[in-house]
C-alpha cells in the first residue's frame, strides 16, 4: 500500500491534520490508522463526572468523525522505518508514504500505580480520564454525604494539566449546594510542587481550594491504591528531599495515573530520550526526519497537552506538510497555546489561555483572564463539543490561522 500522507492515530490530532489537509489539496491520498471503532471527546468527561454532561454526547463513531476522502485502515502501527519511508501494521501489512503524520496520543499507565486497576469503578475508586468510569464518579459523589475525598495528580507531562482539580472544585461546589461540604475532608495531593504550571492563575486557584477547605499536599505521589480497605498510599518528598510513605484512608478517590508515550513510540526511532515524539516545538516537523511530523499529547513540545493546543497545532502541520511537498522550507509556526477551562465552580470558568514559557494568550484581548466567568461556563459546557465535531475536525479553522516565522532583512 502506497499513500501520499499516512497518519497514525485518528483522534483530534490526526483527524484535523487530515481533515486541514484536504482543505488545501482534495486531491491528496491520505490513510489514517486507527483499530478504535470510537471517537471521544476527551474534554467533557470532567463534566460527565460531575452530573453536569451526559456520558453519550461525548462519543462518536469513528466511521462518522473520518473525513469523506480519507481512507481509514482499522489496524494499529507497530513499527517505524523512518529510513525507508515506510510502517508496519499489527497484521504484517507495510504502508508506504511520502510524508508521515504521527499523532496517538498518550498512554494513561493506570497499572504504574499498584492495585489501582484492579478497583477502578468500585470501592469508591474513579478516575474522569476513561469514559467509562466518569459516571462512576458521579455516582460516588452524589453518595457522599460525609467523609474524606482525595483527588490526585501525578507528575507531569499528564493531559488537560488542570482536570484532576477540575474533578476536585466541581465536586466540591455540589457538595457546597447539598449543605454537607463542611462534613467531607477534601484533600488534593499533587505529586509536583505548585497548584498550577503558570503562575498567574495560582491565586484565584488558591482562592477556591480556600472557599472549599481542601487541603493542599503537595510532592506527594499516589504509589499504592488497597480499593477493598478504602487505603491510598502515596510518596511524599518534604522541602529537605527525605522521602517517606504516607498511608490515607478514603471513602472516594479520585485516582490519576501516571501518563507517558505509548510503547511503540517510545522504542522507535523517533523518540527522544524521554520516550516523546522528537518534533521542532515551532514547526512541529520531526528533528532528523524531514517528511515526518507530529501533533497532539505524543510530541515533545513543552505545551499543555490540550484539545485546544491540537486545534492551533493542526494547521500549522497541514501547512508546513504542504511547503515540504512543494520544496519549501516549512516556516508556519505553532507558539505553544493551550487552553484549561478551569470549571471552578457550577456556572463559572477560569478560561486560562497560554502559550510557551506561561505566555497568556487570551483570544479576547483586554477581558482578565484570571477572572472566573459565566461566559466560559456556556462555552465550555455548550459551545466546545459543536466546536470540536463541526470545526475542528472539519478543517474550519476558526481562530487558527497560523502565524509564518518572521524573517529579518538584513
Amino acid at each position: 500500500m502506497q499513500v501520499d500522507i499516512a497518519i497514525v492515530g485518528a483522534g483530534a490530532g490526526g483527524l484535523a491534520a487530515a481533515a486541514s489537509l484536504l482543505k488545501q489539496n482534495p486531491k491528496l491520498s491520505i490513510s489514517v490508522f486507527d483499530p478504535a471503532d470510537e471517537h471521544y471527546y476527551q474534554p467533557g468527561w470532567t463534566l460527565v463526572g460531575s452530573g453536569i454532561m451526559p456520558q453519550e454526547k461525548t462519543v462518536r463513531s469513528m466511521d462518522s468523525v473520518i473525513p469523506k476522502k480519507v481512507s481509514w485502515v482499522q489496524e494499529a502501527v507497530t513499527e517505524f522505518h523512518p529510513d525507508s519511508d515506510f510502517i508496519t501494521l499489527a497484521n504484517g501489512d507495510d504502508v508506504t508514504y511520502k510524508v508521515l503524520i504521527v499523532a496517538p496520543g498518550l498512554k494513561v499507565d493506570y497499572d504504574a500505580v499498584p492495585g489501582l486497576q484492579d478497583t477502578l469503578g468500585q470501592n469508591g475508586v474513579s478516575c474522569n480520564y476513561r469514559y467509562d468510569l466518569a459516571p462512576y464518579s458521579w455516582e460516588c459523589i452524589k453518595n457522599l454525604k460525609s467523609g474524606k475525598a482525595i483527588f490526585t495528580q501525578p507528575p507531569m507531562p499528564i493531559k488537560c494539566a488542570g482536570a484532576p482539580q477540575k474533578a476536585l472544585y466541581l465536586a466540591a461546589d455540589y457538595w457546597r449546594e447539598q449543605g454537607c461540604l463542611n462534613a467531607i475532608d477534601i484533600q488534593f495531593r499533587n505529586a509536583g510542587a505548585v497548584l498550577f504550571g503558570v503562575a498567574d492563575f495560582v491565586p484565584v486557584l488558591n482562592s477556591y481550594v480556600e472557599k472549599y477547605g481542601a487541603k493542599l499536599e503537595f510532592n506527594s505521589n499516589l504509589i499504592h491504591v488497597d480499593g477493598p480497605n478504602k487505603i491510598a498510599t502515596f510518596k511524599v518528598t518534604d522541602s529537605e528531599g527525605n522521602v517517606t510513605e504516607v498511608e490515607e484512608t478514603f471513602d472516594y478517590l479520585h485516582a490519576v495515573p501516571p501518563q507517558t508515550s505509548p510503547d511503540f513510540i517510545k522504542n522507535s526511532p523517533l523518540s527522544n530520550e524521554a520516550g516523546w515524539l522528537d518534533v521542532n516545538q515551532d514547526t512541529l516537523q520531526h528533528t532528523k526526519y524531514p517528511n515526518i511530523f507530529g501533533l497532539g499529547d505524543v510530541i515533545s513540545a513543552p505545551n499543555a497537552k490540550t484539545a485546544a493546543a491540537v486545534r492551533k497545532q493542526a494547521p500549522v502541520v497541514a501547512r508546513n506538510i504542504k511547503q515540504f511537498m512543494d520544496h519549501d522550507t516549512p516556516d508556519h509556526q505553532y507558539d505553544g497555546y493551550g487552553s484549561c477551562p478551569l470549571t471552578v465552580e457550577r456556572g463559572k470558568v477560569v478560561m486560562a489561555e497560554f502559550g510557551y514559557g506561561g505566555k497568556l494568550l487570551p483570544t479576547i484581548k483586554g477581558l482578565d483572564p484570571t477572572v472566573p466567568r459565566s461566559m466560559w461556563w456556556a462555552v465550555k459546557a455548550k459551545y466546545l463539543i459543536p466546536m470540536y465535531f463541526d470545526l475542528m475536525l472539519k478543517g474550519r479553522e476558526l481562530l487558527a490561522k497560523p502565524e509564518r516565522a518572521k524573517t529579518t532583512n538584513t
